[in-house]
């Protein structure tokens, strides 16, 4: 059954399509809500994602074997970003987790949860760990970067430099709206993640995509742990330092009526429109100062300082986010 969030019966609230949907887009004032975002204020409704917790006396230690974070270690309330990859170092999973001492908490991209879930359960093993699907009983929310917001009690919360992510009861999610004011779209949020150069899974990746391109080593990839599925390719990769694609920001064209969505092509300018795509937009946003902004993927050798076009016929100018 399709996910809708309670939030969406606020006023003004317009559902959100593709990987958000279920959550409002926005609730009417698309820049004012950037704004609060970026001013420390409101929060996002992020119920549609994937919970999963981990429990046990060897959650730790064997999440460590699985995952290209060090988490072996992870002190109670540190947040900490990590990927599963396939055996060929591709990405299947991003995990946003936290561990409160007890019992570690992930959050993952909506619809997710089960596929990770069944990796999880396939890998246990002899460890005495207990994974389970917590997503009808707890909903995200997030909280910016310099919220003044309280944790409520009885919630995990997972502290970033980009803010704060909650692990709320989900029963409680329409009475936290009503105590914190109006909440803030995913269009919004988003916004403030292209213009951080954040990655996404499903957005920014494909079949194929390799953590070194999208600058994940060091954010959620530990160079000097031990083994575990698909290193052999990032070893080779950190060595060699040739991935084959690399993330660009691009500041869009602002005169144009629409922009460029997922997956449209982007070329060189001096090609004209005929020319060879070298890669394609991942993400693209209109920003409240920045306006018409996108992450792309594009080939490695395509130069730092290429004009590029994206879509049709969009002028692009490229910041380099992963050095070639």
């Amino acid at each position: 059954m399709t996910y809708a969030s309670p939030l969406l019966s606020l006023p003004g609230a317009v559902s959100a399509e593709g990987p958000d949907e279920g959550v409002a887009a926005h609730y009417g004032d698309l820049f004012r809500e950037q704004r609060a975002l970026a001013d420390g204020t409101g929060f996002v409704d992020l119920s549609h994602r994937g919970v999963l917790t981990v429990s046990g006396a060897d959650r730790l230690s064997w999440l460590h074997l699985l995952l290209t974070q060090h988490v072996s270690e992870l002190p109670p309330m540190q947040a900490a970003e990590s990927l599963i990859l396939s055996a060929n170092g591709h990405i299947e999973h991003v995990l946003y987790l936290v561990d409160d001492g007890t019992t570690t908490w992930i959050h993952t991209e909506p619809g997710r949860q089960q596929a990770l879930l069944d990796y999880l359960e396939s890998m246990k093993f002899f460890y005495q760990v207990e994974a389970a699907d917590r997503t009808a009983d707890f909903a995200v929310v997030h909280l910016p970067a310099g919220s003044i917001t309280a944790t409520p009690e009885d919630t995990v919360a997972r502290e970033t430099p980009h803010g704060r992510d909650l692990f709320l009861p989900r029963e409680r999610l329409r009475d936290f709206a009503e105590a914190h004011g109006r909440p803030v779209g995913a269009l919004a949020y988003e916004a403030l993640r292209v213009e951080g150069h954040r990655p996404r899974l499903g957005l920014e990746t494909d079949h194929r995509t390799i953590p070194h391109e999208l600058g994940w080593i060091g954010s959620a990839v530990h160079l000097q742990k031990g083994c575990y599925r698909g290193q052999e390719t990032v070893a080779r990769v950190q060595n060699l330092g040739k991935p084959p694609r690399r993330l660009v920001f691009l500041h869009l064209d602002g005169s144009e009526v629409t922009i460029p969505g997922h997956g449209d092509p982007v070329r060189l300018a001096s090609d004209g429109p005929d020319g060879r795509p070298l890669g394609f937009v991942t993400t693209s946003a209109r920003h409240h100062e920045l306006g018409p902004i996108a992450l792309a993927l594009v080939k490695r050798n395509v130069p730092v300082d290429a004009e590029l076009v994206a879509g049709e016929n969009t002028a692009a100018a490229q910041e380099t986010v992963v050095e070639p």
